[in-house]
């Protein structure tokens, strides 16, 4: 017969059941997890996945890294990697995406007093849309092509209007009296003269257009960009070493064109860098940007 306490088993069963799950979580656990770790095809995954190049570590195949010069410009002989939100950039410790979305299109300028001092004023932010058109603007000028894209000005900043006057019942603007290029600072020229009759006006610093509707002019830029999505976003992560294919083939003259080699050779490594869907249904074909640098650096390299 038990004649202990029913308090003092209750503590005693959660005493048990604290040793059993530590024992399972805390060490059976793990030392499996090490184990599998350890087996063939699978260690160099559990270790990191390094490269080494000449017997020194230059990266791994599951993190990005910059190929930037000391002024941070792309390195022309160089394929370049996805933009990075991830701490100062592809910091491992610390991935993060901007957690911007699609209506993310009005721009917070700066202080005009700071930037002619030469300052940063912290309040300013870009919005998504404005990075996506200063990315595609970069890179196709880097690599020859035409940087514009759709709701971007011919400078790289979001094309949005606000457009102030009287409501429908929609909630539709029926008559301006007012238009703002919402993301260009005067005394910069609005992207349009004017919107439904009414001249545009350039954005001054502190006013608050939130008021109107604000309406993206898409412009003319062709319906597919020649510089792809993947060169204009960042990934989820903030690391990801890979890029399309797509854009992989976009850099290749440039990087032929550094490196004084026939741009098919280039196109070659690519393809031999480039991996399929992950098991064969799942994502996107992608290029793994380290790998194929190294590959260049040991049957091309920069004579610069």
């Amino acid at each position: 017969m038990n004649t202990l306490p029913g308090w003092l088993r209750q503590h005693l069963a959660a005493l048990r059941a604290l040793l059993v799950l530590t024992l399972v979580c805390g060490a059976a656990y793990p030392l499996v997890i090490t184990a599998v770790g350890r087996l063939p095809g699978l260690n160099g995954k559990a270790e990191g996945s390094y490269v080494e190049v000449d017997g020194k570590r230059v990266g791994s195949e599951l993190i990005g890294q910059p190929f930037l010069d000391g002024n941070g410009d792309p390195l022309k002989q160089y394929f370049q990697v996805r933009e990075s939100h991830a701490g100062d950039g592809w910091d491992p410790m610390a991935t993060a995406a901007s957690n911007r979305g699609m209506e993310d299109i009005v721009d917070i300028l700066p202080d005009p007093a700071l930037v002619a001092a030469g300052q940063e004023d912290e309040n300013a932010r870009e919005s998504l849309l404005t990075t996506v058109c200063a990315r595609s603007l970069k890179y196709g000028e880097l690599d020859g092509v035409d940087g514009s894209r759709p709701y971007c000005t011919d400078d790289g900043v979001g094309a949005v209007l606000s457009v102030i006057g009287p409501r429908d019942a929609t909630g539709t603007v029926s008559r301006p009296v007012k238009v703002v290029s919402v993301n260009e600072a005067c005394p910069a020229a609005p992207f349009i003269a004017e919107y439904r009759g009414v001249k545009v006006e350039c954005a001054a610093y502190g006013e608050d257009y939130g008021e109107g509707q604000m309406v993206p002019v898409r412009g003319d830029a062709p319906e597919r960009p020649a510089v792809p999505a993947d060169a204009v976003t960042a990934s989820g992560s903030g690391i990801d070493p890979h890029i399309s294919p797509q854009w992989a083939r976009l850099q290749a003259g440039r990087v032929a064109a550094a490196r004084g080699v026939p741009v098919d050779r280039v196109e070659r490594l690519i393809g031999e860098h480039t991996t399929g869907r992950a098991l064969g249904f799942m994502g996107a074909p992608a290029v793994n940007v380290l790998t194929l640098n190294i590959a260049l650096d040991e049957t091309a390299p920069f004579q610069g």
